[in-house]
C-alpha cells in the first residue's frame, strides 16, 4: 500500500510477489493432455482449439491482472482497476467496505478479501485488499473508513433498505456461481463419457457432450436456482 502525505489518497497494488507459474504450469499439463488424446483420437478441430485459446485468455488475463491490478483511493472515491476494467464509486455512492473472511479457503488462497458495496446493493471486489498483499486487512479496512468519513459527508451507519438489495443480489449471485460450477461439471462428465465411448463408438457426439450439454445444464441449474432464490425471499427483501 502506498499513502500520500497522510490523507485519504492510497493505492493498493501487488507488493508481495505471488507466483502464477503453478497454474500455468498446471493449464500447460492439460493442454498437452487434450492435444495428445487428439492424434489418437479425431475429434473436431474446435475443441482443441477453444481449450488452447481459453488457456491462452486465462493466462493473459492472469498476468495483466498481476501488472495492472490495484485499488485506487483519493478525495474523490474509489477506483478498482482490474486486467482490462475499471469500476469507480465517488464516496457518495459508496455504502460500505468490508473485509469477510472467505469460508472453507484452500491453504494456499487468499483467506480475506475486501468488497466495496455501493448504495444500490451491488458489491465488487478491491484488488490487492487480501491477506496476500496487506498483513492485516481488517486493521486497513478499519483506517481507510475513519479517513474516508470526512469525505462521505455521513456515518457508516446500517440502512435496512441497503442490506435487504445486498441479501437479495448476494442470493442471484451465489445462484450465477452455482449454475457455473454445474456447467463445469458436465463438461468433465460429458468428456469422461466421450473418453468411454471412444471404446464403443467410432464418432462419439462431440458437439453433444462438449457444448450442448454443459450449456443445457448451465441453463436448467441458472434457472432453478434463481426461481428457488425468489421463492424463499421474504416479500420485505424483494421489495425494500
Amino acid at each position: 500500500m502506498d499513502t500520500y502525505g497522510g490523507g485519504i489518497e492510497r493505492e493498493y497494488r501487488m507488493r508481495k510477489k505471488t507466483s502464477p507459474l503453478m497454474a500455468l504450469f498446471m493449464g500447460l499439463l492439460g493442454l498437452n493432455a487434450v492435444f495428445r488424446m487428439n492424434r489418437h483420437h479425431t475429434m473436431p478441430e474446435w475443441v482443441p482449439a477453444s481449450v488452447a485459446a481459453c488457456y491462452l485468455l486465462l493466462a493473459a488475463q492472469m498476468v495483466l491482472y498481476m501488472r495492472r491490478g490495484r485499488t485506487l483511493v483519493g478525495a474523490r472515491g474509489i477506483t478498482a482497476r482490474r486486467a482490462l476494467t475499471e469500476r469507480s464509486r465517488a464516496w457518495h455512492e459508496i455504502y460500505d467496505i468490508r473485509a469477510e473472511q472467505l469460508p472453507k479457503a484452500p491453504t494456499n488462497a487468499r483467506k480475506w478479501l475486501t468488497y466495496l458495496y455501493d448504495t444500490e446493493g451491488r458489491r465488487f471486489v478491491l484488488p490487492h485488499m487480501d491477506d496476500w498483499q496487506l498483513d492485516d486487512p481488517r486493521s486497513e479496512v478499519a483506517a481507510l473508513r475513519e479517513a474516508a468519513a470526512l469525505h462521505r459527508g455521513a456515518d457508516w451507519e446500517r440502512r435496512p433498505q441497503v442490506e435487504a438489495l445486498i441479501r437479495r443480489r448476494a442470493g442471484h449471485h451465489k445462484a450465477w456461481e452455482r449454475a457455473i460450477t454445474g456447467g463445469v461439471v458436465a463438461l468433465v462428465c460429458g468428456f469422461l463419457l466421450w473418453v468411454a465411448l471412444l471404446f464403443t463408438m467410432d464418432h462419439p457426439p462431440v458437439l453433444v457432450l462438449f457444448l450442448w450439454l454443459p450449456l443445457g445444464t448451465f441453463a436448467v441449474l441458472a434457472a432453478l436456482l434463481h426461481w428457488r432464490w425468489e421463492s424463499q425471499v421474504p416479500r420485505a427483501l424483494r421489495e425494500p
